[in-house]
């Protein structure tokens, strides 16, 4: 007679097991695709800021304005043809560094000190600060016209011309890009810039250079005489601001026309 068998029946739960890792699995997944999305969003918007901090960044490198030279032109009496004891005009040859972006002049800022006053400038056709460009300036006058609105007596508020206004006129200009409605300047573009630095004492001089004054120039409230500290401080819209500093010679002798700088 042969034995019963007995048969035996392992407990297997794995299965139980395998439902809960895949659910696991699947919410894994979903929050590995959420965080990518956010890193993906986060990796775009620090791309954009990245590339608008490094165009801000090069601009303030390379543009700038460059300061050739400056000369100081003393007035002269219509009269006998004697000369004032002061500087009465600054004559600044500017360029830009190579590869610099284009510069609006209209929106430079020019601030020159002779160690005791201050003069912050504007373009002469900038109306955004005092509320009204240079008196009598018009964008249809040629550059010499303007000179002459600056320094003439004949604005309303005696002064105002040449204590908040300068004017610019171009020398190259191979592109066409600066007119005295537009004084943009591109890189290889050569202007002068004009300030009135007339004092007091030198408004019965009716010549200056070149330019002969209708009427008698304006105190711009500065005096560059012999032995002067002089700053001049340009600060465009974009870019470094450039500065010249420099002290006037201990006589200005018989020339008319002094070299100043560099």
């Amino acid at each position: 007679m042969k034995a019963n068998k007995v048969l035996l029946v392992k407990a297997d739960t794995r299965a139980q097991v395998g439902i809960g890792t895949l659910i696991i699995f699947i919410a894994m997944v979903l929050v590995a695709a959420v965080a990518a999305s956010v890193l993906i969003q986060t990796s775009g918007v620090l791309q954009q800021k990245a590339q608008s901090t490094g165009k801000q960044a090069t601009q303030e490198v390379s543009s700038n304005l460059v300061i050739k030279s400056i000369e100081g032109i003393r007035g002269t009496t219509c009269i006998d043809s004697s000369m004032a004891n002061n500087i009465s005009l600054l004559r600044i040859k500017v360029g830009l560094n190579a590869a610099s972006a284009p510069v609006d002049m209209n929106q430079v800022i020019i601030s020159i000190s002779d160690g005791t006053s201050t003069n912050n400038l504007l373009y002469a056709n900038n109306d955004k600060t005092y509320g009204s460009d240079m008196k009598n300036f018009s964008t249809t006058n040629t550059a010499a016209e303007n000179l002459e609105e600056l320094l003439g007596n004949n604005q309303t508020n005696p002064g105002n011309n040449a204590k908040y206004y300068y004017t610019v006129e171009k020398i190259r200009d191979e592109d066409g890009s600066f007119s005295q409605a537009n004084p943009v300047m591109n890189s290889g573009d050569l202007a002068t810039v004009y300030i009135s630095a007339v004092s007091d004492a030198d408004t019965v001089y009716c010549t200056l250079g070149h330019i002969h004054v209708l009427s008698y120039p304006l105190d711009s409230g500065l005096v560059i005489n012999p032995r002067a500290s002089v700053s001049i401080v340009m600060t465009p819209e974009a870019g470094a601001a450039t500065t010249a500093d420099f002290i006037t010679p201990s006589s200005y002798g018989t020339t008319e026309e002094v070299q100043l700088y560099p």
